[in-house]
């Protein structure tokens, strides 16, 4: 039995209000958020307009400049508050591991939710 493209709408929408607080990681995230990057300026917020109707949903929140130091970070990911909160997950970057040396430097972010 498939699952009708409402249906994945729905679930879209309800992840997107569970966490809008983009962060990044220098290892694995894991089930805890472990490996969450210390942030110069914190973690960024995002906006998540309404998800598709279409199997699978998808929601692209607005791209985030989240300032860095110098470092290696390997995945994004969403919490619940801009500090302490649930961890909602993470994923590694699309293009692969990101190479951070010098001062001023940040990475933009910007997350999808897919259900």
């Amino acid at each position: 039995m498939a699952i009708p493209p409402s249906t994945h709408q729905a679930l879209c929408d309800h992840f997107r209000g569970l966490g809008t607080w983009i962060t990044v990681f220098t290892g694995p995230g894991g089930t805890t958020g472990a490996n969450e990057a210390v942030l110069p300026s914190g973690r960024k917020q995002t906006v998540f307009p309404a998800a598709s109707l279409a199997a699978p949903s998808v929601t692209q929140g607005s791209t985030v400049n989240i300032p860095v130091s110098n470092g290696t970070y390997t995945e994004g990911g969403i919490f619940s508050a801009e500090s302490g909160g649930i961890f909602r997950g993470s994923e590694a970057f699309s293009d692969g591991i990101v190479m951070v040396s010098g001062s001023g430097s940040s990475i933009d972010v910007t997350p999808m939710l897919k259900a």
